[in-house]
């Protein structure tokens, strides 16, 4: 299903010769995913001249490495919200699964490679947890996931407690913040884009992808064409668990740190670049190149706060106003745009 464009509704217009190419061309340049990325370009370019050390190498760096664990939750959450079901768990499986990995390397004496291994698999059983209540029992993914969202995270506590396990290999610390020689660009960024373009097939190239908006819009007339509704989406909320699974290894590593309290609120920032990028939260309706470009706006405006020596509650302000304003501004646009249309039928401008 295509991504809708904000203004460019039909019109009789464009049967005449030469009118459907133009709104063609319309509709990509005032699409809400070409909104997003001219908002990201204007971000950069002001944050560039007005924020000292913005436009260095080495924050650059900084900034891709924060970004990973948004990006990354990112994906699967966009396949998930395009079906209209929600993961509000992400942070809380991610939490937990780093005081799983801290727990094995202190008392279990696996190698960190199995650990790694095994913390993917429990985050896979996490996710399947809350695929089980939201397509077995048919229960709201919405309370399904709130509700994981605090066990999950006690759960975290339970394993650790208060403590934090910090002595983990300096090789493979170093490993996962280790840029590209020659670049400012971490490795593990290439990983990430690999799985953005196989989320990105999977989404608009794929008979599974239009299934995922078929049930966004109706999963009863989705069932009807022959989809799979409910194991389709028990086994997006797996994949959800896998990758905060990865996401867990990545965090830990990074910071030397298994800790409970670890991604605490990351999943209103996912579901914030997530919507900002233009999914709709009711589902049916969204494409992977907006929520790219919304995940790096975000980083990007979070960034620069944060070099301008903003405190944390106003960035916490920030993502809130900007979660309202992805969901209410296309709605808002798309019904001047309807109104518009309407207007346009009922008076027709004469030859």
């Amino acid at each position: 299903m295509a991504h809708d464009s904000l203004y460019a509704a039909p019109t009789t217009a464009e049967a005449e010769p030469g009118a459907g190419r133009l709104a063609s061309l319309r509709g990509v340049f005032v699409s809400w995913d070409a909104v997003i990325v001219a908002a990201l370009v204007v971000a950069v370019l002001v944050a560039s001249l007005t924020v000292e050390n913005f436009a260095t190498g080495r924050n650059a760096q900084f900034l891709l490495l924060d970004l990973m664990p948004l990006a990354l939750i990112a994906l699967p959450m966009t396949l998930i919200v395009i079906t209209g079901e929600i993961d509000l768990s992400v942070a809380s499986m991610v939490g937990l699964c780093s005081t799983l990995m801290g727990q094995l390397w202190l008392s279990s004496g696996l190698s960190l490679e199995l650990i790694c291994v095994l913390v993917v698999l429990l985050g896979a059983v996490l996710g399947a947890v809350n695929g089980l209540f939201v397509t077995g029992f048919g229960l709201p993914s919405l309370a399904v996931t709130i509700g994981t969202l605090a066990l999950y995270r006690g759960l975290s506590f339970v394993v650790l407690g208060d403590q934090a396990v910090a002595d983990f290999p300096a090789d493979w610390t170093a490993a996962v913040v280790r840029a590209i020689p020659g670049t400012s660009i971490p490795v593990v960024v290439v990983p990430l884009l690999l799985l953005a373009v196989v989320f990105g097939v999977v989404l608009h190239a794929t008979a599974a992808g239009r299934a995922l908006y078929a049930m966004g819009n109706n999963d009863q007339a989705a069932t009807f064409t022959g989809v799979s509704v409910a194991r389709t989406k028990f086994w997006l909320f797996v994949v959800s668990g896998a990758v905060c699974g990865l996401v867990g290894i990545f965090w830990t590593l990074r910071y030397a740190s298994a800790r409970g309290d670890n991604a605490t609120g990351l999943e209103l920032t996912v579901v914030t670049a997530v919507l900002l990028g233009g999914v709709s939260i009711f589902g049916g309706r969204g494409a992977l190149l907006g929520v790219v470009a919304g995940v790096l706006l975000l980083g990007v405006l979070r960034n620069a706060l944060q070099l301008a020596d903003v405190d944390a509650n106003t960035l916490t302000i920030v993502t809130g106003s900007l979660l309202i304003a992805s969901v209410v501004l296309p709605h808002a646009v798309a019904d001047i745009r309807a109104r518009l249309h309407r207007r346009r039928q009922r008076h027709p401008v004469a030859s």
